[in-house]
């Protein structure tokens, strides 16, 4: 596409975080609505997400040491649709290991944890399904004095959940019965809220989807089409929209979703496998070619607690080679 100058003529329509080559290399662009690719796609067993609170949790598993480089996919033929490095579209990147947490931390905790192995944070800045909506630190000065202590921010968008979802507690927040119009207003309220906190065009939003029966046709149909109206609307906003759930649940659905040629799919994925040593291009069951470079998050241990500079904190753990927020 470079050679035909469309990426930039892109770029002014649609944004800055629009991949161009997401329309013709991969085929998960931004063409119509293909509502027939989504059904049929309900395609197990799953690690429970992120922000819940959960019973099987890594508590026994120590701090983790600072990370090894990543290691890259072997060399081999080319992926069908393999994906550029987000920086060409203006992506900031971290690569290392970055920690969630239900409610983000004070700036002063935050300073306590500089000695720590971990670079980045993650945290829950939207969405009606957050498990803890009250965020008293969250504003735009905590953003950029995160920033200054040097952390990088994820930010994580709880919106509305599959029908099927397996934790009981959202149900409540389900898809309701527009799923692509929803997916695309909720994907709006993620951007809306992101620019509040500072972040500007260019950054990553994560959508959290909460492991779901994959396996429910009529379920997984609904979740795909809200994740892509929601992928849609962060895109044309100039945002890099990003994906979490289960390896097991909505990463496996996304993953044969995109096998099958469908359109508007995220541009990083964030899987959850717990209990497991960190390895961003070992997920079985991701190809390894696929959401490469750049574009993929494990998180490896859930629901541990885990002190540094005398401040305790309960947290996730995540290997990150992926694009971030881009604070002003």
């Amino acid at each position: 596409m470079k050679e035909l100058g469309l990426d930039s003529v892109a770029a002014d329509i649609l944004g800055p975080g629009f991949d161009p080559t997401e329309g013709l290399l991969s085929r998960l662009g931004y063409g119509d609505v293909d509502i027939g690719a989504s059904a049929g796609l309900g395609l197990g067993d799953s690690e429970v997400g992120t922000d819940d609170q959960r019973e099987d949790a890594d508590e026994g598993r120590p701090a983790p040491a600072a990370p090894a480089p990543a290691r890259k996919p072997k060399q081999a033929a080319k992926e069908p649709g393999a994906l550029p490095d987000p920086q060409v579209y203006g992506a900031r990147i971290y690569d290392g290991l970055a920690f969630d947490t239900c409610h983000a931390p004070s700036l002063s905790t935050l300073r306590a944890w500089r000695d720590s192995p971990y670079g980045a944070v993650g945290i829950y800045y939207g969405g009606r399904a957050r498990h803890c909506p009250s965020q008293p630190n969250l504003s735009r000065s905590w953003a950029r004095g995160a920033e200054t202590l040097g952390f990088r921010l994820l930010p994580i968008y709880v919106g509305s959940q599959a029908p099927c979802v397996r934790n009981e507690k959202k149900r409540a927040f389900a898809i309701g019965g527009e799923p692509w119009d929803q997916g695309r207003r909720e994907g709006a309220e993620a951007v809306a809220r992101a620019k509040t906190l500072g972040m500007a065009k260019r950054s990553a939003l994560y959508l959290d989807m909460e492991a779901y029966d994959r396996k429910n046709t009529r379920c997984a149909a609904t979740t795909l089409l809200f994740i892509r109206g929601w992928v849609r609307e962060v895109r044309s906003r100039g945002y890099f929209p990003g994906f979490y759930s289960s390896a097991d649940a909505g990463i496996q659905h996304l993953e044969t979703a995109r096998r099958s040629g469908v359109r508007d799919l995220p541009s990083v994925v964030w899987f959850a496998r717990w209990h497991t040593a960190a390895a961003l291009y070992e997920e079985p069951v991701l190809r390894p070619k696929a959401w490469h470079p750049h574009r993929r998050i494990h998180q490896y241990a859930g629901d541990v607690s885990e002190s540094h500079g005398g401040k305790r904190l309960r947290i996730d753990r995540n290997r990150v080679d992926a694009p971030v927020a881009i604070v002003r």
